[in-house]
């Protein structure tokens, strides 16, 4: 059963999130602010989490910008921040998805459903690992161990980075746009929220170092393709040694 957390500081619509999502299959604990969040995710990590933006002891854009350092389970906001810059800011910060209230709580059961999808989809893509080379350079992507690494170096990836990873890994060398990668790793479609694909794309080349924006090409005007070679995994995981010459 899948673990999530629900933090917001309204108690009716605390409890309101709550019910509908136990009512639909998932164990969920609730708290009212930040510090009693931040005790529970110490013991132990959700596989996801719900969080408002407007707190008694802080917000929550501070809150996930701190927490996606150290942890990489999806988070969905869940606000009546409804500006158009709050959700971008959201996206920006490492959210997953960003429900505005007053909401379905049927749509935002759904929602949840389609995260996990997601995750799954993106699971299965590489339920036996894959590897890539580019260049002298090597790059492992295995979703079951949850390895992300290149030359032999794992690199933290958050969750939306991961399905974007996983997104452009699987088409290789084919032109994805900015729209297939928010239809298919966010579910949106709309060109004002092209600059969170950018941002995170931007985050991960970041991740990468230097050689990220050869790993991951930019195609002007249209979106990125992702430039390694498919080669076959190393029993013992490690990359082939780099020639001396």
């Amino acid at each position: 059963m899948k673990l999530l957390y629900v933090i917001d500081g309204n108690p009716e619509d605390r409890e309101g999130i709550k019910q509908y999502l136990e009512l639909s299959g998932y164990e969920v604990q609730a708290f009212e602010d930040l510090h009693t969040s931040q005790v529970a995710i110490a013991r132990q990590s959700p596989d996801l989490m719900l969080l408002d933006v407007l707190l008694p002891d802080g917000d929550g854009f501070t809150f996930i910008k701190k927490l996606k350092q150290t942890y990489t389970f999806p988070v969905i906001f869940v606000t009546t921040r409804i500006a158009e810059s709050d959700r971008i800011l959201g996206f920006e910060l490492g959210a997953d998805d960003y429900v505005c209230k007053p909401f379905s709580t049927k749509e935002l059961v759904l929602r949840v459903h389609a995260m996990f999808r997601r995750i799954d989809m993106s699971a299965s893509a590489f339920r036996s690992g894959s590897s890539w080379s580019l260049g002298n350079s090597f790059l492992q992507l295995d979703e079951v161990s949850h390895l992300f690494a290149i030359d032999g170096r794992p690199i933290p990836l958050t969750a939306a980075e991961w399905r974007i990873m996983s997104y452009l890994v699987s088409n290789s060398g084919i032109l994805i746009t900015r729209s297939q990668i928010l239809e298919h790793c966010f579910d949106y479609s709309f060109e004002s929220y092209d600059r969170i694909v950018d941002t995170h794309v931007k985050n991960i080349r970041s991740k990468m170092g230097i050689l990220g924006s050869q790993w991951i090409e930019t195609v002007r005007g249209y979106g990125y393709r992702f430039a390694g070679h498919s080669t076959v995994i190393r029993p013992d995981n490690a990359p082939p040694k780099k020639s001396s010459k």
